[in-house]
């Protein structure tokens, strides 16, 4: 199961961004440097340290890196040098750090943590209801948002099974899908809540979740009896799932004169 709900890890308060790539844990070089060394300019430790153990050692540190796309401080998806496992620990290996040997141990934890992920995906949805629960969600919400991630697995299945394959198609269509459900996109409707880094479906009311939930629901049964093949023809299939959420919304608003979309933020309501 892809965790939407977990790309952020925690070592000694440090967040560390990571993601899933080849069904295994990748993670921010430029977060673990910065969490090992407290260095203010995290990039350029990390970019003297390459030319240093190139100079000393004669080897490549980043040529098992990988460039993937983690969010970014102003919330936009940017190409970051990215590091499995067995790579983290070589790089480990080259910072002088009191707390490397502490790094390892988190990093073989949470590794292990992927692996029990993989052969049971009920302990990924485990893991994301105590994570929501100690934020303070009711069970009834958790439920909601529970299912709205499935359902997101399921349609991301039926495009890759449809030949969308570039993580940025996979944006465009969930955004095609978002615009014409609330008739603003993504971006717009976390500017609206004041959102930056945070998840934007975290921060939604109870609607809000639920025409998420029924835009991409739908668009998932469209796919799956016309299997659309390609970019394009499953963008189209994207817009018409949304506008029956969409549609569904409009009828709602129009029975009880009260918009959906607003800037009300779920968990701060709760506090």
């Amino acid at each position: 199961m892809r965790s939407e709900f977990n790309k952020i890890a925690v070592f000694k308060s440090r967040k560390i961004r990571r993601v899933i790539h080849n069904n295994e844990w990748w993670f921010s070089v430029v977060d673990v440097v910065g969490a090992l060394t407290d260095s203010l300019d995290p990039k350029d430790y990390w970019y003297k340290m390459k030319i240093r153990v190139k100079n000393d050692e004669g080897s490549e540190l980043s040529t098992n890196c990988r460039q993937l796309k983690l969010e970014a401080p102003d919330g936009k998806l940017r190409e970051t040098d990215c590091a499995n496992t067995e790579t983290l620990l070589r790089i480990v290996q080259s910072i002088p750090s009191p707390k490397a040997e502490p790094f390892k141990r988190w990093l073989a934890k949470v590794g292990y943590e992927r692996v029990e992920e993989i052969n049971d995906p009920e302990l990924a949805q485990k893991r994301a209801r105590a994570l929501y629960k100690i934020k303070g969600y009711p069970d009834d919400w958790i439920e909601r948002r529970m299912r709205s991630i499935a359902i997101r697995e399921e349609l991301t299945d039926e495009w890759k099974k449809n030949n969308v394959k570039e993580d940025r198609e996979y944006e465009i269509l969930t955004a095609e899908i978002a615009k014409a459900t609330f008739d603003v996109f993504p971006s717009q409707h976390k500017k609206l809540k004041g959102l930056k880094r945070e998840n934007l479906r975290d921060h939604m009311t109870d609607l809000e979740l639920l025409f998420s939930t029924l835009g991409e629901a739908a668009t998932k049964e469209i796919s799956k009896a016309e299997a659309p093949k390609g970019f394009l023809k499953n963008k189209k299939v994207a817009f018409r799932g949304g506008k029956i959420a969409g549609d569904a919304r409009k009828s709602l608003e129009k029975q009880t004169n009260k918009k959906i979309v607003s800037s009300r933020n779920y968990l701060k309501r709760l506090s």
